[in-house]
C-alpha cells in the first residue's frame, strides 16, 4: 500500500516520513512566533540560503538504516517575481516516496513558465507558499497551483494568530479561493498520504 507521511514543523518547514526513513526540508531559525525548531532526519534540503529557510544546523543527521526511499530532484525558480534580482534564487525541491510525488515550493516569487510546469511533471502534494510579501500571493499561488494540478495542496508561509511574520496573509487569503468544501481544517501537524485521502487543500496545525 502506498504511504507517507508529511509532518507540518512550522512556516515552511516540513518532515517528511516513510518506512522509518525521513527527510527535512527549509528548517527555520528566528521566525516570529515560533520556538527553537530542534528535529532529526536523515536528509536535510533547503530551498535558498536564507535564515528562514536554510538553518541546516537545527537538524541533527542521522545515518540511513536500511533502502533509501527517497529520490529528490530540483526545479531552478527565483524567490520574486524580477529574475532574481530582488531576493535570489529558489528551488523546488520535488520528492518522490512512497509512491507519491511531493513537490515542496519554498519562497516561490512568480508564476510559473510553461517549461517549468513540464519539468515539475506530476505532482500529489503541494507544499505552497501563499502569504504573499516575500512570495506569492494567494491569487498566484492559486494560478501556479492550477496549472500544476496536485490533488492535494497544503498551505505555508502564512501568518495565523501570533505565528508568522506580520507582513504575510493568513490562509483564509487563500483558502476561501476553493470551495468551502474541498478546504480541511486539520487538528493535527501530520498528513498521511494515501490513496483514500480525499483531494483538497488542507490546512495543519502547529503542534510546537
Amino acid at each position: 500500500m502506498r504511504k507517507a507521511t508529511v509532518q507540518w514543523l512550522g512556516h515552511s518547514c516540513y518532515r517528511i516520513e516513510c518506512g522509518g526513513a525521513s527527510l527535512v526540508l527549509d528548517p527555520y531559525d528566528h521566525v516570529q512566533g515560533y520556538p527553537e525548531l530542534h528535529t532529526e532526519a536523515n536528509y536535510v534540503y533547503c530551498s535558498h540560503n536564507h535564515g528562514d529557510h536554510g538553518y541546516v544546523q537545527a537538524v541533527e543527521i542521522r545515518p540511513m538504516v536500511g533502502e533509501d526511499p527517497f529520490e529528490v530532484r530540483t526545479v531552478s525558480t527565483f524567490h520574486d517575481d524580477a529574475q532574481g534580482a530582488k531576493r535570489g534564487p529558489n528551488l523546488i525541491h520535488v520528492v518522490k516516496v512512497g509512491g507519491f510525488t511531493i513537490a515542496h515550493f519554498g519562497d516561490l516569487g512568480h508564476l510559473l513558465s510553461k517549461e517549468q510546469v513540464k519539468e515539475l511533471g506530476h505532482v500529489d502534494l503541494a507544499l505552497m507558499p501563499v502569504g504573499g510579501h516575500y512570495t506569492v500571493d494567494a491569487p498566484t499561488a492559486k494560478q501556479v497551483l492550477d496549472a500544476v494540478g496536485p490533488r492535494w495542496i497544503v498551505p505555508m508561509h502564512y501568518r495565523r494568530g501570533s505565528l508568522g511574520f506580520d507582513v504575510i496573509a493568513e490562509p483564509e487569503a487563500f483558502t476561501s479561493l476553493y470551495p468551502a468544501e474541498q478546504v480541511y481544517e486539520c487538528d493535527d501537524d501530520t498528513l498521511t498520504l494515501c490513496d483514500e485521502l480525499p483531494a483538497g487543500v488542507y490546512v495543519l496545525s502547529f503542534k510546537g
